[in-house]
């Protein structure tokens, strides 16, 4: 299992995130490793998420995100070159179903990551 990937899902479920998924997408393009699907309760909520994740994946491991886009909507994209972390209102989340979209995705089993709520 990548580090990143655990370190990313563990970040976002301190920071509340929601309905966390993981998806081992690999096999099927060269654009990244791992898609993490997350939604906030709000677009503030998801931009503290965004903002979070940025703190302290460079303040504890030194890594920045090549791109960040969609500050301004109901999605943000955080691009870690082997994860993509795309946050999401739980509006736009259903809009664009990700999950439908990379069914062909294995789901990644991330539930030791999170705390029990």
């Amino acid at each position: 299992m990548d580090k990143k990937l655990e370190k990313i899902v563990k970040i976002l479920d301190e920071k509340m995130a929601e309905q966390i998924v993981a998806l081992k997408i690999d096999e099927l393009t060269v654009i990244a490793d791992y898609f993490v699907i997350a939604n906030g309760t709000s677009s503030t909520h998801i931009r503290s998420l965004a903002d979070e994740l940025e703190d302290k994946l460079e303040k504890e491991d030194g890594v920045r995100p090549l791109a960040v886009e969609g500050r301004a909507t109901g999605w943000i994209l955080l691009d870690y070159n082997e994860v993509l972390v795309h946050l999401f209102t739980p509006d736009a989340r259903e809009y664009f179903n990700l999950e439908r979209l990379w069914t062909d995705g294995a789901n990644i089993d991330v539930s030791s990551f999170l705390t029990a709520r």
